[in-house]
């Protein structure tokens, strides 16, 4: 009877040990997406949000070139052409997500070998 008593004493104290452990965890983990979120938050202040893909980057006319001719391939989507010294920049679409700017990515890398995905700035 008294071995009885003993192991249910020791169960007991192991079940409230660990419930209390399991508790502590997950509050430690709410804290620790709260802080992640604060600092993706951060990070899209000061570098922007969204991704384009960047189909050619160098001298003017080949940059109309390639935005001309991407246009002609897919019509619906939108073109940016941008000029940061020295180079010009072909870039299409906009993309809230990098998985969104990946699939759309692996569509124009069949036609335009050399497209990146960028992440926008400010």
């Amino acid at each position: 009877m008294k071995k009885s008593k003993f192991t249910m004493c020791i169960f007991l104290v192991v079940v409230l040990t660990t419930n209390f452990t399991y508790s502590q965890s997950k509050k430690s983990d709410n804290t620790l997406i709260k802080e992640l979120i604060s600092k993706k938050k951060s990070f899209n202040k000061e570098f922007g949000y969204g991704f384009r893909i960047q189909l050619y980057n160098g001298n003017e006319a080949v940059a109309i070139k390639t935005m001309r001719k991407f246009k002609s391939d897919f019509p619906d989507i939108e073109t940016h052409l941008e000029y940061k010294q020295p180079e010009w920049k072909t870039q299409v679409g906009f993309y809230k997500t990098k998985l969104e700017a990946d699939r759309a990515l692996l569509n124009f890398k069949r036609k335009y070998q050399s497209a990146i995905v960028i992440p926008l700035g400010k």
